[in-house]
């Protein structure tokens, strides 16, 4: 006849189940916050392909920023932005493409038709927002603009058409101005192609002498200007490109060194020290571009956001580096300037 258990083991025993059931419950205690936090849904990340270096693009990154905030997306609190920048070496979009293609990102941010273009190769199914100058239905971006279709859709701005108007403005500042150099990056040559041939047909128009420069290296914008110290053109014409953008500080001291007034594409080289710019205004352009990119996040298909054309223009004048050069700057010209740097 078996004997029944003692008290002892049976205090034992209680103990030991209690023990266990303490560390079971402790164990999914530890693992449940795992599973919640699995369960939450994974932040969108935003690849940014910039085809300038971090420095020169920050106040662009700025205004992409903006434009996300005001559809409700903060960078490090519910989006995550990985950038890539190809430092104007456009024959590394590729590879960098393909990197936020593995990544793999939510979203990419194309700042430069190059970027676009790597973007749209590398990827048929990952959403892609262009920020441009050029027409992107005639680089095959899009099928039409009010329809772009695929997976890109973007923002369109306008460089080469002010170009006519940039050179009004420049004459209206040197009445007398016949002879112009102008500067233009042949490592961008479709870009290049059309400017200079807008500059040039826009100069015999006016009766303008033009003289092109291909400056694609710093090497090579010194050199330039060596040549216009000895030439003495009445003024300096910097067409659009992002390698000039983020030269803009060695232009703006080397047009001051050599007392040339110049005219540039964007308000960053005048804050930067140059004379004056007219062009669209490009930060504008890139918060629309985090807008559109905010929409997508949200579930938008780039397919149905026809093109963004942004039409917002300005004139930036630097009044200190006008009487640098001992310009008196008209007027009419300071009347109709959107904003006039003391």
């Amino acid at each position: 006849m078996t004997q029944p258990p003692s008290p002892i083991t049976m205090l034992l025993s209680r103990h030991t189940r209690r023990r266990e059931f303490i560390t079971l419950l402790g164990g999914a205690a530890a693992a449940w916050p795992v599973a919640a936090r699995a369960q939450q849904p994974a932040m969108p990340v935003i690849g940014f392909l910039g085809s300038q270096s971090a420095d020169p693009s920050a106040n662009l990154v700025a205004a992409l920023r903006r434009g996300l905030s005001e559809i409700g997306f903060i960078e490090s609190r519910n989006v995550a932005i990985e950038y890539r920048w190809a430092e104007g070496r456009y024959d590394r979009m590729p590879a960098l493409a393909s990197e936020l293609v593995r990544r793999p990102v939510t979203v990419i941010v194309a700042s430069a038709p190059p970027a676009a273009l790597a973007a749209k190769a590398a990827t048929s199914t990952i959403p892609i927002v262009f920020v441009i100058p050029e027409d992107p239905a005639q680089l095959g971006l899009v099928a039409s603009l009010s329809r772009p279709g695929g997976n890109v859709t973007g923002v369109n701005f306008f460089f080469g058409e002010v170009v006519p108007k940039r050179l009004e403005l420049l004459r209206e500042l040197l009445p007398t101005m016949s002879r112009v150099a102008v500067f233009v990056n042949p490592a961008n040559p479709a870009r290049a192609e059309s400017l200079v041939r807008e500059a040039e047909s826009t100069g015999r128009a006016m009766g303008l002498h033009i003289q092109i420069f291909n400056t694609g290296t710093g090497r090579e914008i010194n050199a330039a200007f060596a040549t216009l110290a000895r030439a003495r053109p009445d003024a300096l014409f910097v067409l659009p490109d992002p390698f000039f953008n983020d030269r803009r500080v060695q232009l703006a001291t080397l047009t001051a060194r050599h007392a040339i007034p110049t005219s540039f594409p964007a308000r960053s080289y005048v804050e930067a020290g140059g004379l004056m710019s007219y062009g669209t205004n490009i930060n504008d352009a890139f918060r629309q571009a985090g807008v559109y990119t905010g929409r997508i996040l949200k579930g938008a298909k780039p397919a149905d956001l026809p093109v963004v054309q942004s039409t917002k223009f300005e004139l930036v004048i630097n009044a200190q580096t006008a009487l640098m050069l001992g310009l008196t700057v008209p007027a009419s010209l300071l009347a109709t300037a959107d904003e006039v740097i003391e």
